[in-house]
């Protein structure tokens, strides 16, 4: 890989590229500072409502994945890198799914969550070999998450990931990203120049934030983890989230307190269940098998316990 060819193309990227509108932010009073700021925030959301239908595209992607027993696989530098572990490492108690089926990796491991590593992201082998490590492999999806679009390590991850006819994605603020050239799926955020001059970590970051979200978080709706727009797959590690559980079956269900606690324990602490158990006033092995049949969809168990009354 050319890295010096890399680097004559972020002479031009946008991402690089000097915010007229912040030229003398370093002169203004703090209030001024912040209404430049937050007036630059304010085009993000455009920038990612520009890009649903290639979203919504990598998403059925992911969806088809997932019920075929793939991984969805985040890969990322620095500021990119941290934001794909971040939403990566949300999932499982957010939709009660295994820590594996969701995986953010970034250049220089674990250490580079805390602090830069330097040099991490400019080997393109690292890449392809942290693939490796977790058996990357066809029945996967992979997602390169790049402000620019250049970091040699996630082109190489996903230049592997190619190499083994996996769908692969890329999340670029950068119209001429030599990830695109790698992707399926292109998912353009223009964004703009930063109002600091190459601090992607500002709108950049929030960009591909948002469209993180959107990725897991929709794909997670179409696996069944949502019921109305609760997250009744939740896993109840702690004490906010055991009441959230038991707050969640009384508003699927409408029943007492008293009601919830009760088929909260019935169920072995899992909320999906609780809520099947208490709307039909059925057992939990009844009710797991009603979800095994409905593909995990409390709405899909409903019908069918329905149609066989």
């Amino acid at each position: 890989m050319d890295i010096s060819a890399i680097d004559d193309s972020l002479e031009h990227a946008m991402t690089e590229a000097r915010n007229e509108r912040s030229s003398a932010i370093d002169r203004l009073p703090v209030m001024e500072i912040l209404r430049i700021i937050n007036d630059e925030d304010k085009g993000v959301p455009y920038a990612v409502e520009r890009a649903l239908p290639d979203i919504a595209a990598l998403i059925e992607d992911i969806v088809a994945s997932f019920r075929t027993g793939g991984r969805l696989v985040y890969i990322g530098a620095g500021t990119s890198g941290r934001l794909g572990v971040l939403d990566a490492s949300e999932c499982p108690p957010t939709f009660g799914v295994p820590p594996g089926m969701v995986i953010g990796l970034i250049a220089g491991g674990d250490a580079a969550l805390r602090r830069p590593i330097e040099g991490a992201e400019d080997d393109p082998e690292a890449g392809a070999r942290a693939l490796q490590e977790i058996a990357f492999s066809s029945k996967d999806v992979l997602v390169g998450i790049t402000a620019s679009g250049s970091a040699p390590y996630v082109l190489g991850a996903m230049d592997y990931a190619r190499s083994l006819g996996a769908v692969v994605g890329a999340i670029s603020c950068n119209r001429e990203s030599r990830t695109f050239l790698l992707a399926r799926h292109r998912i353009l955020l223009e964004v703009g120049p930063e109002v600091i001059t190459g601090s992607t970590r500002m709108k950049a970051g929030t960009a591909q934030k948002l469209v993180l979200n959107m990725l897991t978080t929709t794909s997670m709706i179409r696996l069944g983890k949502v019921y109305g727009n609760l997250m009744v797959d939740l896993t109840p590690v702690n004490r906010k989230l055991v009441e959230r559980s038991k707050r969640l079956i009384r508003q699927a269900t409408g029943c007492s307190k008293e009601e919830a606690e009760a088929a909260f324990l019935a169920s072995g602490r899992r909320p999906k269940l609780a809520i099947l158990m208490v709307m039909l006033g059925i057992g939990r092995d009844e009710a797991e098998k009603l979800l095994a049949q409905g593909e995990g969809r409390i709405a899909d168990a409903l019908r069918l316990y329905r149609n066989e009354q």
